[in-house]
């Protein structure tokens, strides 16, 4: 009778798969799953009588639930594994993603009269990211301009006063620029006007925590947006490109301190002295 007993392995190990890395399959996370191509954020994790599952949605707002099954995704191209996400450690009290004690059954406040405007819709996502909770308790409603080219007829048409402040967050604001004069134009002082220096709020996004070393340098005369795309070698899509970058931030420790502080000012502008 032929024996059914094998010996070792002799696979060569440059032959063997190493193990993917583990990643925990937090909320907002982008990956693709690897063997329908369909990419992502997640949504929640849940446990199945097959193994715990990930939905994910896509950027038209599809879902789909996936096996967490090793090496079954990829993250920034490379292979991981993921799971399910440590439990929040009792004891301690819980924060929002900006530093702040979270209110457990806090309400959103009435929305304020006063407002912060900043230039774009990805000024408002990564500031929603960061600060949210912040802004629902305190009624802080964030809107976006598009550009700040017209900022002085804006802000007479928001007629600002003691009870309804304004702060405007301003992308490169640097001495010279064109922003710093549009700027210098508002002079009313129910009006906050502070800026980052970052030639784009793509920048305020620490490297690190988008998995590169560094921001590239941009030739001028190139659109900033796709000239990143391009160096990095991410496909020119701004729209995704933001979606990866986004997905990144998990609490204000991803982001620079020119941003972070800017931020906490506007807020701590709009909600001194003005009603509810």
């Amino acid at each position: 009778m032929q024996s059914r007993h094998y010996g070792p392995d002799l696979t060569p190990p440059w032959k063997k798969q190493r193990p993917a890395p583990e990643v925990a399959a937090e909320a907002d996370l982008v990956v693709e799953e690897v063997t329908t191509g369909f990419c992502g954020a997640v949504i929640r994790c849940e446990k199945s009588a097959q193994g715990p599952t990930v939905t994910l949605e896509d950027r038209f707002g599809k879902h789909r639930v996936f096996p967490m099954e090793p090496r079954g995704f990829l993250l920034e191209g490379e292979v991981v594994t993921l799971v399910r996400p440590r439990e929040r450690a009792a004891g301690g009290p819980a924060r929002t993603a900006s530093g702040s004690l979270a209110v457990p059954g806090a309400r959103a406040r009435v929305a304020r009269a006063g407002r912060i405007y900043v230039e774009g819709r990805h000024d408002a996502e990564l500031v929603e990211r960061v600060w949210g909770d912040d802004l629902r308790i305190e009624g802080v409603v964030v809107e976006y301009l598009e550009g700040i080219d017209d900022l002085p007829e804006i802000v007479r048409a928001f007629a600002p006063g003691p009870d309804a402040r304004l702060g405007v967050l301003v992308d490169h604001l640097v001495p010279g620029s064109k922003e710093s004069r549009i700027a210098a134009g508002v002079t009313d002082p129910h009006v906050c006007v502070v800026g980052h220096p970052y030639i784009d709020v793509w920048e305020a996004v620490k490297p690190a925590s988008v998995g590169i070393a560094a921001w590239p340098v941009v030739p001028r005369g190139q659109d900033w947006k796709t000239g990143v795309c391009r160096a990095l070698g991410w496909p020119e899509n701004t729209g995704a490109a933001w979606q990866r970058i986004l997905s990144g931030v998990r609490s204000y420790k991803d982001v620079e301190p020119a941003l972070l502080g800017r931020v906490e000012e506007l807020i701590d502008f709009v909600t001194v002295g003005g009603a509810a």
